[in-house]
């Protein structure tokens, strides 16, 4: 019973420390923001700060965890209530933009960690998990959706949404127009695009654009297409 006491005031001292660090990041930004700054927002002592985190990148880490706990169960709720691969990508996109919009600023701080060495890069293998999590939810999109494709381009096509989901982001943190109005345009119109290429690529008359495709996936990711299914 004490244990079990003393476990859940843990718990809430460490979500409390993450949320006062959420806070700061977002007034001072996250380079200026120092962890004396944040156990002064959580009121707690900078050594237990550094308890539960030992650094700023730790606290961006456990929000970045955090996050994808929170955001799974909505997801695999589009992913079985939508039927079509648009419905999906529209469902699984737009839910992020919701759900991040109050840390946009933050996000757009952290953007410039892309470095796949970096511990906050999204490319990096710190945050591996999250992002594997992230494209097997565009690989079920697709399985469900029986999107036709070259057997040999078919199994790239998750990563390829995931890398596409990130450039919405990536023009979404920096988008200055009203209610981000820009990006709501970008992501109907490409995904017009993406959606209509999808529909012709199995076409055979393009068998020669399809070798040169899985030829240059095979490449960039450095895996035949064996290994990526």
């Amino acid at each position: 019973m004490i244990r079990a006491k003393s476990v859940k005031k843990s718990e809430e001292t460490r979500e409390r420390i993450l949320e006062a660090a959420l806070a700061v990041f977002r007034e001072r930004g996250f380079q200026d923001s120092t962890m004396r700054e944040i156990a002064a927002q959580a009121k707690v002592a900078v050594g237990a700060a550094y308890y539960y985190f030992d650094s700023k990148e730790a606290i961006v880490l456990a929000f970045y965890e955090r996050s994808q706990r929170e955001i799974v169960p909505a997801t695999e709720a589009i992913l079985d209530e939508a039927k079509t691969l648009e419905a999906r990508l529209k469902g699984i996109v737009g839910l992020k933009f919701r759900y991040f919009a109050p840390n946009r600023s933050l996000l757009g701080a952290l953007s410039a960690h892309a470095d796949p060495l970096h511990p906050l890069s999204p490319f990096g293998a710190q945050t591996a998990a999250i992002r594997e999590q992230d494209v097997a939810h565009f690989a079920r999109a697709v399985e469900d959706s029986k999107v036709k494709l070259p057997s040999r381009i078919r199994p790239y096509l998750p990563r390829l949404l995931w890398m596409y989901q990130m450039g919405l982001f990536l023009f979404w943190v920096y988008d200055g127009s009203e209610g981000q109005r820009k990006t709501e345009i970008l992501f109907e119109k490409t995904l017009a695009v993406v959606l209509l290429t999808l529909r012709f690529a199995g076409l055979p008359v393009l068998a020669p654009m399809h070798r040169l495709a899985a030829d240059l996936l095979d490449a960039v990711y450095g895996e035949t297409s064996e290994a990526a299914q």
